[in-house]
Parts: C-alpha cells; sequence; structure tokens
C-alpha cells in the first residue's frame, strides 16, 4: 500500500454551532474554535472537520447552503476562516469542511434563477418536472418525510428534493452544474483546505425516469433511497469529481456512504478509489427501524461486536474506514452502545478504547473525549432537529403515546449530539454568556472539561493517553498499518483484538459484562500499555473486572 499523509492521522469533527460561543449570542463561532486549539492539539488531534459554516437559512442547521463562498455570519468571517486555517497549520493541524453538493439551498441564487424561470437554463441545475395527472411525478418519501416533489409555484412543474423541501437536489446530469460545482472545491483547497467530508455524495445518481415503486409505507409512498440503490452509474461521477478536484490536491476526503457492499470498497477506498476513505455505520444500522425509530430494534452487544468485526476483515485488505462512536447525526455512543451498567467514565473508556485503536482512522466527536451523554428531553418542543419532529410525528401517528414517542426521540434525536460543549460548571456549562441556542445537558455540573482537568483519572486524561499510544513512535506505525485479528471469539460480554505487524503484537480486550472474566491468555501477555483500571502488570490468566479495557504487548 502506498503511504499517504493522513494515514496515521486521528481527527475531529466539530459542530461549530456547539462547539464555543464568544460573543454572547448563543450560537458558536471561528473565534472559539480558534481559541481552542490548543486543547485540541493537546488532545492530540491532526485534522478538525468543521460541520457546514456557509451562508445558510439553517432550515437543516446548514446543510442547505445559500452561498458556497461566504461563510454565515452566525459563526464569523472569512478572515476569520483565514485566520484558523493560519493557526490551525502553526500547529501542523489540518482543515477540512464539509461538501453538500448533492442539494443546496432553496434561496441559493441558481434555484431562485430557476424559480423565476422553470423553463430556462437554471432549471436544469436541478430535477424539474411535470407532474402526472395531476398528481407528482413519482412516488418517492423524503427522508424528512412527505413527498419529494414539489410544486413549482406558478407552474406545472414540480422540483425534487430527498431531503426538506427547502433543499432541492442538484443535477449532476448537468455538465455546466458540475463545472461550478469543481470551481468552488478548487477554490477552497487553493484556500489551504485540507480537504472535505463529503455530505450524502451516493445521492447525486438518479434515475432520470424517475419511475414509481412500490409504497413501503402507509402514506402509499416508497423510500428515495431505494431509488438511488436501484441505479447504476455513480461511479463515473464520482471519479470526474475526484479527478477534477481532490486529485490535484492529494486532498483528504472521507465519504458519507451508506449500504455499499464488498464488491465495491475497492472502487470507493481502494489505493485509486473515489475517495480517501468512508465511514464505518455498520454499527449505528443495527438500529434502523423498518418505518422509523419508534420500531428501531435495541443494539445488542453480540451484534455491536459482530459488525465492528465483519467491517474490520471486510476493510482491512482494500484500504481504510473512518472509525466513529458519534457524529453530529447520532446520539450520543456512550448512551446508545452501552448497557446501563456502563454508562460512565469507565464505560467511556473502554467504548473510546476499543474504537480508537481499530483498524482504520479514528473520528472522535466533540464531547465524545469527556465523556458526553444524551440528554434528557421533557418535551418535542424542546427539540430543534427537523428529522427529529418528523420522527415524532411517525410515532404518534403509529399509535405511540406522547410519552412513548418522547422517549423514542430522546433515545435517537440527532440533537442528543448538538447540545452544547460542556466546558465547565458554570452558567451554560460555559458555552456562551448568553442563552444557547439548544438547550444545555443538564450533567453539565459532573461532565465538563475544567473538572476533568483537574482528575487524573478521567475520560479526558485517559482518550489524551489512548491517541497518544496510537501515534506514539514505538507504535504508530502497528496500530495504522497492523493487520486487525478477533480474539477470544466465544468468550460472553468479551470485545477482544489483536493488531499485528512484522511480528509484533498487540491485544485490546474489554469486558462489557457485569460479572469478572478470567480466561486463559491466546498469546502470554508481555506488557500493560493502558488500562482504564489502573492494571499495570500482566497476569497469569487474562482477568477482566466490569467494564475494564487494557491494551497489552504479547510476547
Amino acid at each position: 500500500m502506498e503511504k499517504k499523509w493522513w494515514h496515521d492521522k486521528v481527527a475531529y469533527q466539530i459542530y461549530p454551532k456547539s462547539f464555543l460561543d464568544t460573543n454572547g449570542d448563543g450560537i458558536g463561532d471561528l473565534r472559539g474554535i480558534i481559541s481552542k486549539l490548543d486543547y485540541l492539539k493537546k488532545l492530540g488531534i491532526d485534522i478538525i472537520w468543521l460541520s457546514p459554516i456557509y451562508k445558510s437559512p439553517f432550515v437543516d442547521q446548514g446543510y442547505d447552503i445559500a452561498d458556497y463562498y461566504a461563510i454565515a455570519e452566525e459563526f464569523g468571517t472569512m478572515e476569520e476562516f483565514d485566520e484558523l486555517l493560519a493557526e490551525a497549520k502553526k500547529r501542523d493541524m489540518h482543515i477540512i469542511m464539509d461538501l453538500v453538493i448533492n442539494h443546496c439551498s432553496d434561496k441559493h441564487e441558481w434555484f431562485q434563477k430557476a424559480l423565476a424561470d422553470p423553463d430556462g437554463a437554471f432549471a436544469d441545475y436541478f430535477y424539474f418536472r411535470k407532474g402526472k395527472n395531476g398528481n407528482p411525478p413519482s412516488n418517492y418519501r423524503s427522508y424528512f418525510g412527505g413527498n419529494c416533489w414539489e410544486p413549482v409555484p406558478g407552474s406545472d412543474k414540480y422540483y425534487f428534493h430527498m431531503f426538506a423541501k427547502e433543499q432541492p437536489d442538484l443535477n449532476w446530469e448537468n455538465p455546466k452544474l458540475r463545472e461550478e460545482i469543481y470551481r468552488m472545491i478548487n477554490w477552497w483547497l487553493d484556500k489551504g483546505l485540507a480537504g472535505f467530508r463529503i455530505d450524502a455524495i451516493i445521492n447525486i445518481k438518479k434515475d432520470l425516469a424517475f419511475p414509481d415503486m412500490e409504497p413501503d409505507g402507509d402514506d402509499g409512498l416508497a423510500s428515495c433511497w431505494r431509488m438511488v440503490e436501484n441505479v447504476e452509474g455513480v461511479d463515473a461521477l464520482l471519479e470526474d469529481l475526484k479527478n477534477h478536484t481532490f486529485a490535484k490536491k492529494d486532498a483528504f476526503t472521507v465519504g458519507e456512504v451508506f449500504n455499499i457492499g464488498v464488491e465495491d470498497l475497492p472502487d470507493f477506498i481502494g489505493e485509486n478509489g473515489h475517495f480517501s476513505t468512508i465511514f464505518d455505520f455498520s454499527a449505528h444500522m443495527l438500529s434502523d427501524g423498518k418505518h422509523g425509530w419508534y420500531d428501531a430494534p435495541p443494539i445488542s452487544f453480540d451484534a455491536w461486536k459482530k459488525a465492528i468485526t465483519d467491517s474490520q476483515m471486510r476493510v482491512q485488505n482494500v484500504g481504510f474506514e473512518a472509525n466513529i462512536i458519534e457524529n453530529h447525526d447520532e446520539p450520543r455512543g456512550v448512551s446508545r452502545f452501552l448497557p446501563d451498567y456502563a454508562q460512565n467514565a469507565d464505560g467511556a473508556k473502554m467504548l473510546g478504547t476499543v474504537s480508537v485503536l481499530l483498524r482504520g482512522i479514528p473520528f472522535i466527536y466533540q464531547g465524545q473525549e469527556i465523556g458526553m451523554q444524551n440528554a434528557r428531553w421533557n418535551s418535542v418542543d424542546e427539540f430543534d432537529d427537523i428529522s427529529t419532529k418528523d420522527q415524532y410525528r411517525m410515532a404518534r401517528e403509529a399509535g405511540l403515546s406522547d410519552a412513548e414517542a418522547l422517549a423514542v426521540c430522546s433515545a435517537m434525536s440527532r440533537d442528543n449530539a448538538r447540545t452544547p460543549m460542556q466546558w465547565k460548571d458554570a452558567p451554560q456549562a460555559g458555552f456562551t454568556s448568553g442563552t444557547p441556542w439548544l438547550k444545555v445537558n443538564d450533567n453539565y455540573p459532573v461532565i465538563n472539561v475544567e473538572k476533568e482537568e483537574g482528575q487524573p483519572d478521567s475520560v479526558l486524561h485517559y482518550y489524551r493517553k489512548l491517541i497518544a499510544l496510537r501515534k506514539s513512535g514505538e507504535y504508530r506505525e502497528l496500530f495504522t498499518y497492523g493487520k486487525f485479528e478477533p480474539a477470544y471469539e466465544n468468550a460472553d460480554h468479551v470485545m477482544a483484538y489483536y493488531r499485528i505487524l512484522q511480528g509484533r503484537r498487540v491485544l485490546v480486550a474489554a469486558n462489557f459484562g457485569t460479572d469478572t472474566i478470567e480466561l486463559d491468555w491466546e498469546v502470554p501477555a508481555k506488557k500493560v500499555l493502558l488500562s482504564n483500571k489502573k492494571r499495570t502488570n500482566a497476569e497469569n490468566k487474562l482477568i477482566l473486572e466490569k467494564c475494564e479495557v487494557f491494551v497489552t504487548e504479547c510476547k
């Protein structure tokens, strides 16, 4: 494998709106991010991914972009962004941004021109189609509920949107549109951006006939992603995108890609793949309900272990995946993947160790490094997220009571990841001097950066040691390029694996159960490299207490 500059890096996702507010308006800003670069450097972060900071009406929290060349004034100015780039470079850190190019905002100049002339050139930047017998062109349900087709005012046409109606999909079959997008991407790369996280990118290829599909819900609609899964040709578009932009700058790209088969992995993340890496969502997809959150199955330990293991085995001979516990679209991992008895500091350290030392690029989401958890939601009115509100409606329509629907949304809402970062035990958790745009988690007096800075055995201090181990001179190559091999596969409640390179072998072993586990060593241990229970010596047997994880080099 040809070594790339990003192979041994650790990434950190910032949700700018909730990171740190410096001007008291209740919204995080670029100045707040700049002020915390040293904090992130001390944590061991190399790559910072910023969720969207472009000019936007914020119908979908900035994933509806009104101007790709402008910074939203809520976050600051382009001069401050340039300062962020410069300050990150001083610290040998790289900035990547969200690239949202399947759709834009209905306030974007292109769409406004399309609405003004539904038969003109800009209408072909989107998907404008005539209806059928007084109905929309086809029966697709958007990701956020309702039909994917919205009437074009003053016209017999509809426009297509896979997300909110304020997010019209861009027509990637139009070469002029692609040229505009490529020019914009190269403008950001020329500025000094290291790359992009690429949002919903598989959706760019449509079946231009937009055929009706068999309904999969009581509303008579079919999920729009089924059309995407059944159409061929996205590879050609992705290669065109890469060759006109990323490849020219050796940019780091991470694709938000769901449901690709093992046979497609080389095309996506192989030596000459479309992207540097893609996120591993295998564990997160375990809670996909047939109809929505309200019928989402609980995640069992065995299913989670199998999903992680299978994904590692599937990918390691092809390329690198990006490993996540949580992100801005998912609830907090401590609350989602750990049983009640493990939703504490030991559990957070255990889950973090298993994830960060896997083969692939570790992505840490803001607050993960201090063990942030889901919030307690008292009413649906407390939620801001457009998707959560739709899921609440669906749950109620399916017959759930208000309390039951609220419980479902409380467990799964994206807003769990978007509550403000907990910096200290102070009003609004030190996030803002004003009123935060979204409520602060009630547990901020217990879980916050300032408190954990003063506790040597805190989750924060542990994450620093964990990342330092991964990046250490002695073990960097092993944790970057080493083979993944499952260990103790038949031991109940144990998640364990080896990382192996050039005759060296390191074991990562964790006990997700309630009872102490005692096992014979598969390979004798030589020394303990890291432990969340202050274990310093390897015993004659592999002994794991409840919620214990440790990392050992083997003989």
